[in-house]
């Protein structure tokens, strides 16, 4: 995969050398403008808009999500509680929506005091729940059902990514959906896009539309998932909105986007230090980043993380981490200092993912987070890990 990181912003003027590595540091000056972006075409379409915490989960900020935004999406009991408890607003009004591919009953009472909106992944694991959902509404908690479907129509660049991948286990085939499978649901979730633009959303509405249409009277929403890269310079934010309206007049039901990646999109770096360098046939430099421990997608994806200030056509050196693991490299790069012990790195846009997939295989430590203001320059510690972080998650 290509990464879809832009222009380094204010971080062009960052100074590395300011916080102990490895580091995450994000800007909050950035990550509102994210939200004002999302928050204005929410405005403009007439819609809802939720963060998915699965992509950018930095609580610290969530009351600065709760301006801007109408709640959040959860995968599972622990991001639902992580929503209610700090992206709620002032006045507690934010939504939680809660999609778990596989729910445990033993979970389903507590994410029903906590959702707005339960999303099943198939009608089979609705109907088998469905006596612990009438205890909790017996109980006096107030939900909507959702079902994901899968579209079957591939967007995705890469396959293992895709969700409409055959087989996929995410979302009940769309071609197999009856009223019947409606019974008790208030509408219909998809999600089959990844760091895309508008276009793609639109060959897939007109793929599934038929489809769709009718179950239209009997459902109250629509929502469209994520994987949107509306904070994306080039994205066709006019043309969205546009469709989304449309879509409302014809649909009358209410419609629901939940953006990741967007939130956070080119608002963090994570830097890192040179320990050593070798020539192994080429110039070798370990890091204190490691990819399997602080940038996973980089193996898993795989992808080239862009590098802050690297020099195109130069000489490059390999860069990995100081893990055990033959395959922790990062990549190759042309270095904007010169690779020796104690130079200063940095890689683009990693606020999302990177650090909710952060590990510590290996015993290698954890970044720290760091939170910015670039508009004020103001930097403070927000969380640091040690040993005590790393023995705990052992027995």
């Amino acid at each position: 995969m290509e990464t879809k990181a832009g222009d380094p912003g204010a971080f062009a003027h960052f100074d590395l050398n300011s916080v102990p590595t490895p580091a995450f540091v994000v800007d909050e000056a950035a990550v509102r403008r994210n939200l004002a972006i999302l928050a204005d075409v929410r405005d403009r379409a007439g819609i809802k808009l939720l963060a998915a915490l699965k992509a950018f989960s930095m609580w610290s900020l969530g009351p600065v999500v709760a301006e801007y935004l109408d709640g959040v999406c959860a995968s599972g009991i622990y991001e639902a509680k992580l929503g209610r408890e700090e992206y709620a607003g002032p006045d507690g009004d934010r939504e939680v929506a809660t999609y778990c591919a596989g729910y445990k009953a033993e979970d389903l009472p507590e994410i029903c005091a906590l959702s707005d909106h339960i999303i099943f992944n198939s009608p089979m694991q609705h109907a088998r729940f469905r006596p612990i959902l009438d205890a909790a509404r017996a109980a006096g908690h107030s939900f909507d059902v959702g079902l994901r479907i899968n579209p079957l129509h591939a967007e995705g660049e890469v396959a293992k990514y895709d969700p409409c991948q055959p087989h996929s286990r995410l979302g009940f085939p769309i071609d197999q959906l009856t009223a019947d499978h409606l019974d008790g649901v208030s509408g219909l979730h998809f999600h089959s896009l990844c760091e895309q633009d508008f276009l793609p959303l639109q060959r897939t509405w007109a793929a599934i539309e038929s489809r769709l249409a009718p179950h239209f009277d009997r459902l109250k929403w629509l929502n469209f998932g994520g994987g949107h890269h509306i904070t994306r310079a080039d994205y066709q934010r006019d043309a969205l909105v546009a469709f989304l309206i449309a879509i409302r007049e014809q649909t009358g039901l209410a419609l629901y986007l939940e953006p990741g990646e967007a939130v956070a999109l080119d608002a963090g770096i994570l830097i890192g230090e040179i320990l050593d360098v070798m020539d192994n046939g080429m110039p070798v430099a370990i890091t204190d980043i490691s990819a399997t421990c602080h940038m996973p997608d980089v193996i898993e994806a795989p992808y080239r993380p862009a590098m802050l200030g690297e020099r195109t056509g130069e000489p490059v050196t390999r860069l990995g981490g100081p893990s055990c693991l033959a395959g922790d490299i990062i990549g190759d790069y042309a270095l904007p200092v010169p690779a020796a012990p104690g130079a200063r790195i940095a890689f683009l846009d990693q606020g999302h993912y990177s650090m909710v997939k952060t590990n510590t295989f290996n015993g290698v430590p954890l970044p720290s987070i760091w939170l910015w203001k670039s508009d004020s320059g103001a930097l403070r510690e927000v969380r640091s890990f040690s040993y005590a972080d790393f023995k705990a998650r052992l027995s």
